[in-house]
C-alpha cells in the first residue's frame, strides 16, 4: 500500500475556508489503484472498524446514532446529516461536514489521476477546528485541550484513512 502523507490542501478543497483565521486545518492523502468515486470512498471510510467505534461512542455519549442505511443515503446525496455531522458543502468529488456544535469539520475528497496506464485515485481526508474563544487582543486562538490532543488527532486521522484504503481493496464494503 502507498504511504499516507500529510500534505497541503488542494486549492479547490472545500476545507480551505478553515485553514486561516486562527483555526486549524490538516490534510492527508494516499493514492490507490483504480477509479474510486466519492460514494465508494465515503462507504469505505465510515464503515471501517475504527470509525464504527466512533459511531458507537457518538451514540452513547451524545445521543447521535447512525446506521449504514443513513451512510448510504449520505453517500448518494439523499440526506444532509449523518451521526453528529451535517453537510456544509459538497460536489461530485468532495464532501465537507460540520459537527453538531459547529466546532469541527471533516472533509473527504477523491481526485482521479490522469497520465497513468491504469486508473489511479488520490484520496484526501482532512479536518478543521474552529477556535472557541478570542484572546483579549482579538486574535482567535486554540485552547490547551486542542494542543494536548493534537498528536492523537494526527494519528487517528492516518488510521481512519488507512482503514478506508484497506476496505477499498475488499470486494464488499457494507
Amino acid at each position: 500500500m502507498t504511504a499516507i502523507q500529510a500534505c497541503p490542501l488542494p486549492e479547490d478543497a472545500l476545507l480551505c475556508r478553515y485553514a486561516s483565521d486562527g483555526g486549524y486545518a490538516d490534510c492527508y492523502a494516499v493514492e490507490v489503484d483504480g477509479a474510486v468515486s466519492l460514494p465508494q470512498y465515503l462507504r469505505a471510510f465510515y464503515t471501517g472498524r475504527l470509525f464504527r467505534l466512533e459511531r458507537l461512542i457518538l451514540r452513547l455519549a451524545v445521543n447521535r446514532p447512525s446506521s449504514d442505511a443513513q451512510l448510504l443515503q449520505l453517500a448518494a446525496g439523499a440526506t444532509n446529516s449523518f451521526a453528529a455531522w451535517t453537510v456544509e458543502a459538497r460536489d461530485h468529488r468532495q464532501l465537507l461536514l460540520s459537527d453538531y456544535l459547529g466546532r469541527t469539520r471533516s472533509w473527504l475528497m477523491v481526485l482521479p489521476l490522469a497520465g497513468a496506464p491504469v486508473p489511479h485515485t488520490r484520496l484526501y481526508f482532512g479536518s478543521a477546528v474552529v477556535p472557541l474563544r478570542t484572546a483579549a487582543d482579538g486574535v482567535p486562538r486554540m485552547g490547551w485541550l486542542f494542543h494536548a490532543l493534537l498528536g492523537f488527532h494526527r494519528l487517528y486521522s492516518r488510521l481512519l484513512l488507512r482503514g478506508a484504503l484497506a476496505r477499498l481493496h475488499r470486494p464488499a464494503l457494507i
